[in-house]
């Protein structure tokens, strides 16, 4: 038989070629699956224990994430990719769980307590509770947080200070006396009502940002001072803020009552702000905080104004960052 030796390299060539652009698709499929983008089939809605009453949301390590209960402190930990969860985290009599945090180098998540006054750490893999920390008086609400690579910053509703929970090395937590209550000063200035609500903090820890939910200002805050610098908007306020996030230079806050997520830019030194867009939803029925993973946000619904049964259903719901 003869055999064209041409013929044979080219075949060979078409299949090397073959394998190769094979293992670059799976290559960088893999690659985009571990920067966190989510495929198209992640669910868009994801649903919630019936009655579980959340409000904090925050996402862990890999797909994992946590949502907290207004009604009894429980923790819920669930799977972005198959939208499966249980709680893992049982409640108690007395016990809040507002705004989420996260720390990746212990695995830990902490929780505002509302208005226990209180902040509680729970280890992430396990559900146990590891420390409740006293931040004020009963009555006081003790509303979202933020953790940094120093420390833990909590936002309290209801007086002209946020809260530090210092942290040590790979994020060990310190005892009850460590805790530090910091005075808002600069351009902050307390109203009646809801005040200081959901915050967030640059990558450095340098600056947080807070936005106050009943006037609808943000402030650019000094972590060590305290001095608040009120955010320009151009004339545009943030009512009913809830939950924030900043990406960057882009600064997505949750208008919970009115169902949409404000999608601002910053300058580069934090103290003017551009109004670019409004995301909303159909799937929104109050959402009260976020955390994104890859391009998208993931907003947990409180459903506030909805009388809470053991029946009243929840849920958290996938929006594009667009």
């Amino acid at each position: 038989m003869h055999v064209c030796v041409n013929s044979v390299v080219r075949r060979t060539f078409l299949a090397l070629s073959i394998l190769s652009l094979a293992f670059t698709l799976s290559f960088a499929t893999q690659a985009t699956a571990a920067a966190g983008k989510p495929p198209g089939n992640f669910p868009a809605v994801i649903p919630l224990p019936n009655g579980f009453q959340p409000e904090g949301i925050v996402i862990g390590r890999g797909t994992t994430f946590y949502v907290g209960s207004l009604a009894n402190g429980a923790l819920y930990r669930g799977d972005l990719r198959t939208g499966e969860g249980a709680v893992f985290a049982p409640g108690e009599p007395g016990r809040v769980t507002v705004g989420l945090g996260y720390d990746r180098r212990s695995n830990f998540v902490f929780a505002a307590g509302g208005p226990t006054g209180n902040a509680y750490v729970f280890d992430g893999d396990s559900g146990a509770l590891l420390i409740t920390y006293t931040l004020a008086a009963a009555g006081n609400f003790i509303n979202d947080v933020v953790v940094t690579r120093d420390a833990a910053y909590f936002t309290n509703s209801n007086q002209a200070v946020f809260h530090r929970v210092p942290l040590g090395e790979r994020g060990a937590l310190p005892d009850q006396s460590a805790v530090q209550t910091i005075p808002l000063g600069g351009d902050f200035v307390l109203q009646a009502g809801f005040n200081t609500n959901g915050i967030d903090a640059t990558p450095n820890g340098k600056w947080l940002i807070i936005v106050q939910s009943n006037t609808g200002f943000l402030y650019r805050v000094d972590p060590n001072s305290g001095t608040a610098t009120r955010i320009d908007l151009g004339g545009e306020t943030l009512t009913a803020g809830d939950g924030i996030l900043l990406d960057g230079k882009t600064l997505y806050v949750v208008r919970n009552q009115l169902n949409q997520i404000a999608v601002v830019r910053l300058n580069n030194d934090l103290t003017a702000d551009t109004l670019v867009r409004t995301i909303s939803d159909p799937a929104f029925r109050v959402p009260t905080t976020i955390d994104e993973f890859g391009h998208a946000l993931y907003a947990v619904n409180a459903r506030f104004g909805t009388p809470p049964t053991p029946d009243t259903e929840y849920e958290v719901v996938r929006v594009e960052k667009k």
